[in-house]
């Protein structure tokens, strides 16, 4: 009960005392709690509850789900429920004017239980769940039975191990089984040069899928050398004047910088030179901002990066590769297709003849293969 009141709540104000949040993925009661015998009302549809009643529903629901005092409820009167035995009330959260959606609760018609039921949407693919529409995408065609839509930063270390180690390790092992995309969402409060990179990414994208991954691989494999050495350039601009006329210095290095590798690669790419200088000079973030809304907004609410979709299924952070594969090859079963054969384990080391003081494990899994070193953008 308490995560799907802590749910609803959010949307307005967090609970004080709410733990994080971990909604079942289910059907079914979430949390169920009897009434004492003694003073139950009988419940019928369309009788507001006796003050007495209402207030032992009230007091149940701030115990089980730790509903801070500061808190208003309003228990509405019952009305027909869709589980036999039980009623439907619909109960809301008032705080300093602000009153939470409506959420509904089972009552049982003897006044002895309450639940909470909570139904799940089952009717969507869950592999559409994130768009990958008109994004570059490598691997596999629009078809492929796995699409993997990343969130990523490209001023991010993480996102950058990912694209490394992750993306390269599924590419070389399901090949055209699975479609890679990659959806921005730059954490411009830590990251200052990761919009600009992404706007000129898409600008390279727009006309060449090569030139956008490209850039991508280069930019993620170089991100420490886009600033330059200054040891300023990483730092808060508001500590001092010196220090914020550095940052500016080194925040406009990174974007001449970046500007010059989409550029080059675009003449690398054969793209046409005045409709990309003309795109890079623009620097119009309002494809990059939708990309972020749509991460930050309802149902994804997302605020860390990179976080995967894998037909759907969530994947926060860098995760072991075997776990990607788990996911995968789930992912591939349930489309009717056949897994490819797990990648073969390390071998252990050889025996020596000569005693040593103890021996070297070898890794018990195998290890992702990094990408190869991405080639400067135009050269």
């Amino acid at each position: 009960m308490r995560e799907i009141i802590g749910v609803v709540l959010s949307g307005f104000r967090p609970l004080r005392c709410l733990a994080s949040i971990a909604m079942v993925a289910a059907l079914g009661c979430h949390a169920q709690t009897s009434v004492p015998a003694g003073g139950a009302q009988a419940i019928q549809v369309g009788v507001k509850l006796t003050p007495e009643m209402a207030r032992r529903v009230e007091v149940m629901i701030r115990s089980k789900a730790q509903v801070s005092p500061e808190y208003t409820i309003l228990i509405g009167e019952p009305t027909q429920g869709e589980v036999p035995g039980y009623d439907q009330i619909m109960v809301t959260f008032t705080e300093n004017g602000s009153t939470s959606k409506p959420l509904p609760f089972l009552l049982s018609t003897d006044g002895k239980t309450l639940a909470q039921f909570n139904k799940f949407d089952l009717s969507q693919d869950p592999k559409d769940k994130v768009s990958a529409v008109g994004r570059p995408a490598r691997g596999g065609a629009e078809n492929a039975p796995v699409l993997i839509v990343g969130f990523d930063d490209l001023e991010c270390p993480y996102c950058a191990q990912m694209n490394a180690e992750i993306f390269p390790a599924i590419q070389n092992r399901y090949k055209d089984q699975v479609r890679m995309v990659y959806r921005d969402f730059p954490l411009v409060d830590i990251h200052p040069w990761a919009m600009h990179a992404a706007v000129d990414a898409n600008c390279l994208g727009a006309t060449s899928t090569a030139g956008y991954w490209n850039f991508i691989d280069y930019v993620h494999a170089h991100a420490d050398q886009i600033v330059g050495s200054d040891p300023a350039a990483g730092t808060d601009p508001t500590s001092g004047a010196d220090q914020a006329e550095r940052f500016k210095q080194a925040l406009a290095k990174a974007d001449a910088t970046l500007d010059k590798l989409a550029l080059d690669e675009g003449a690398r790419q054969k793209v046409n030179p005045a409709e990309l200088a003309s795109c890079v000079q623009k620097q119009d973030d309002s494809k990059v901002k939708a990309s972020e809304q749509l991460a930050e907004g309802d149902p994804l609410h997302l605020g860390s990066a990179p976080i995967l979709f894998i037909n759907g299924e969530e994947v926060i952070g860098v995760v072991p590769i075997e776990t990607i594969y788990r996911i995968i090859d789930g992912a591939l079963i349930a489309a009717g297709q056949t897994p490819p054969p797990p990648p073969p384990p390390v071998n252990p080391l050889p025996a020596t003849p000569v005693a040593s003081p103890a021996p070297v494990a070898s890794p018990a899994t195998p290890v992702a293969s990094p990408a190869p070193v991405a080639a400067k953008p135009g050269s």
